[in-house]
């Protein structure tokens, strides 16, 4: 990981812990002087960070902590649910014994997570599970596509598990998509993976709900 891409991870942290309030100003020289870097790799860390739509440039005003458009961020889930769904369905009918072990590697890690009740930890456990689908997949392209845009939205289905009884959840659809792809029911890994990503009704509106919520967090 370049050092761009670790002060992009701390900020990202930062604004989705609600340190960093919407509406709160980045200035390059304070946040160069706070991490004892020079100016060049904050700079990248906030255009990866204008990338997922957690900051924006605007005029006189500089680079501030922003929220996505609701709509927009729709889009890009759904996009998300059919990559993944593709993921599934590829997997399912090509898995490898390597592959095989992996999973059931992810989702036992996911499992201890969850029930240390380790948010935090079932977080980057989940983003393992979910780069182990993209690798049993088999399909190096559909897997480079989903990489990029998980890392896109990877701040909001973070923000996402923190809402009430969904890293629960999470793990028994979890469990589904795994029992789904060592069963070879590629039309069920894909349907448990799509559901699994999209974001709905209610589990939309929470979401939305929790980034308004940043701008009023201390």
């Amino acid at each position: 990981m370049s050092q761009a891409q670790r002060l992009r991870q701390t900020i990202e942290d930062e604004i989705v812990a609600g340190h960093l309030a919407v509406g709160a100003r980045l200035d390059e020289v304070m946040l160069a002087e706070r991490f004892g870097v020079s100016r060049t790799p904050i700079r990248e860390a906030l255009l990866q960070l204008a990338v997922t739509g957690l900051v924006e440039t605007k005029p006189r005003k500089g680079t501030i902590v922003s929220a996505p458009e609701p709509q927009h961020l729709l889009a890009m889930f759904e996009t998300m649910a059919e990559l993944e769904a593709a993921c599934g369905r590829f997997a399912a009918r090509r898995l490898t014994p390597d592959h095989e072990a992996a999973l059931k590697a992810a989702l036992a890690a996911c499992e201890a997570s969850a029930a240390a009740g380790d948010t935090e930890g079932y977080y980057a456990e989940n983003q393992v599970f979910h780069a182990v689908v993209y690798g049993a997949c088999r399909n190096a392209f559909l897997a480079e596509q989903a990489r990029l845009l998980s890392r896109r939205l990877a701040p909001y289905r973070r923000l996402q598990l923190r809402t009430r009884h969904r890293l629960g959840q999470s793990l028994a659809e979890h469990a589904g998509i795994v029992a789904a792809i060592l069963a070879g029911d590629d039309a069920a890994a894909a349907e448990r993976l799509r559901t699994h990503v999209v974001v709905q009704g209610d589990r939309f509106s929470d979401l939305v709900a929790g980034l308004r919520s940043l701008g009023d967090a201390a």
